[in-house]
């Protein structure tokens, strides 16, 4: 069992940045490839970014590509999401997700590859 809190959403002006952090804890963290996902309202939720095991890859959805960058710090169990440039489309509350998998490479980008989800933070991006 894992249990996620994220933290540092927030009100930010266009082209303003972010640090979502997202804590792990109850099991080893090290074993889980990590998420991040977005819902905006009336939108379902969607891919943003991932994380392998070993923070040797990453993969991200093409409207977040060059502006954000995922990573972690198995020794904290925790996990990143620097946000930069942000456009008021990236208003949406931002969910980490975990599933165990350790693999090399990580394409995990639907809800349910991910098994343990955060209760997510709001990022709302004003024009």
């Amino acid at each position: 069992q894992v249990q996620l809190v994220e933290s540092g959403g927030g009100l930010v002006q266009a082209g303003g940045s972010l640090r979502l952090s997202c804590t792990a804890s109850g099991s080893i963290f090290s074993s889980y490839a990590m998420g991040w996902f977005r819902q905006a309202p009336g939108k379902e939720r969607e891919f943003a970014a991932v994380i392998n095991w070993s923070h040797s890859d990453t993969y991200y959805a093409d409207s977040v590509k060059g502006r954000f960058t995922i990573s972690r710090d198995n020794a904290k169990n925790t996990v990143y999401l620097q946000m930069d440039n942000l456009k008021p489309e990236d208003t949406a509350v931002y969910y980490c997700a975990a599933t165990i998998q350790r693999l090399s490479t990580v394409r995990l980008t639907t809800t349910p590859e991910y098994r343990y989800w955060g209760q997510g933070t709001q990022v709302t991006v004003s024009s």
